[in-house]
């Protein structure tokens, strides 16, 4: 596949730059290489946050439950799917059951994590 000389990619729109300009990611980078005093990172309201009081363990099990949630739904999806879509869920399926047993891993007891 040869590309024509001529070949010119889309241009932003002043709209699209401006999103970019106040990025979070624009503002690391332009810390990064122009000052000297780095900024914060920017404190964004979440739309979900971990109690202070869970566990590690309680936090790792609901992660799980979460996973094995998200698996069902793409393995829904990826049934009622056809050609590429049907391999990009299938490929979200396995990505989240990969997750799924990391995190499994995570909740093993020290003594049994090396079997």
């Amino acid at each position: 596949m040869t590309t024509s000389p001529d070949y010119q990619p889309n241009t932003l729109n002043d709209d699209e730059l401006l999103n970019l300009r106040s990025s979070g990611a624009a503002q690391r980078a332009i810390d990064y290489y122009l000052k000297e005093n780095v900024s914060g990172p920017c404190i964004d309201d979440a739309l979900f946050e971990v109690k202070t009081d869970v566990s590690d363990e309680e936090a790792l099990v609901h992660a799980c439950d979460l996973l094995r949630s998200a698996a069902a739904t793409a393995y829904e999806s990826a049934n009622s799917s056809l050609g590429n879509s049907r391999d990009l869920a299938f490929s979200v399926v396995y990505l989240i059951d990969m997750a799924k047993a990391m995190v499994e891993r995570s909740l093993r007891a020290p003594g049994r994590a090396n079997r």
